[in-house]
């Protein structure tokens, strides 16, 4: 039976901003989002991403920009690697320079091979991206599984540097999940399909009324 699309929209709490993003996940998934912060300067992220119907991402493409200048990068899964294609114009270091915060450095990445077993995709700041593996992994299901570690691409915002990233999830039950990365530790809560509701010091979502 066919699927409606759905809308969601997240207000965030660590800073001045939000996201919303339109998606279809009736087979795989199809996403298209927008980001919009204010720290460490103004920026506005578009990102458009697609999963198979094993929950496993397959491309994400993001563009980035602010006053003066604007990144790209695409991420695209091919057998066993990631190929990473970027773009930049105008400069961002300067802007984060003149700001009081230190140059991002270049986006993407210098060795694709690096991000080899990872499945799924993370970018900064978006409570989208943690709901694919746990979607993926079935953990808003059921309680009492084991920790998942996993591997991720990292897309850091606003930079887009990408780097691998280590990450933990463990289904706690009653719609809570927990994420670990390196020393940092939040309980998500997800709704029944396993969108993320309420990630404690980045984002709330905030229903239709």
């Amino acid at each position: 039976m066919p699927t409606m699309p759905k809308s969601l929209f997240w207000t965030r709490t660590d800073t001045t901003g939000a996201e919303h993003v339109t998606l279809d996940d009736g087979s795989g998934l199809t996403a298209q989002g927008t980001i919009l912060a204010v720290d460490p300067l103004a920026f506005t992220c578009r990102y458009r991403l697609t999963a198979g119907p094993d929950g496993t991402t397959g491309r994400l493409e993001v563009e980035v920009e602010g006053a003066g200048w604007r990144r790209s990068v695409r991420l695209e899964r091919a057998t066993d690697r990631w190929r990473v294609t970027t773009g930049e114009e105008g400069d961002l270091d300067r802007a984060l320079r003149a700001a009081g915060h230190p140059p991002a450095g270049l986006p993407g990445t210098d060795d694709p091979d690096r991000l080899a077993d990872a499945v799924d995709v993370d970018l900064g700041g978006s409570p989208l991206f943690n709901s694919l593996p746990i979607r993926r992994l079935g953990l808003h299901r059921a309680a009492g599984q084991p920790e998942r570690r996993l591997t991720v691409a990292w897309v850091l915002v606003p930079s887009l540097v990408v780097v691998p990233a280590e990450q933990t999830y463990t289904s706690l039950g009653s719609g809570r999940v927990r994420f670990a990365s390196d020393t940092f530790t939040a309980e998500l809560e997800v709704d029944p399909e396993g969108w993320v509701v309420r990630y404690p010091g980045l984002a709330e979502r905030a229903d239709p009324r």
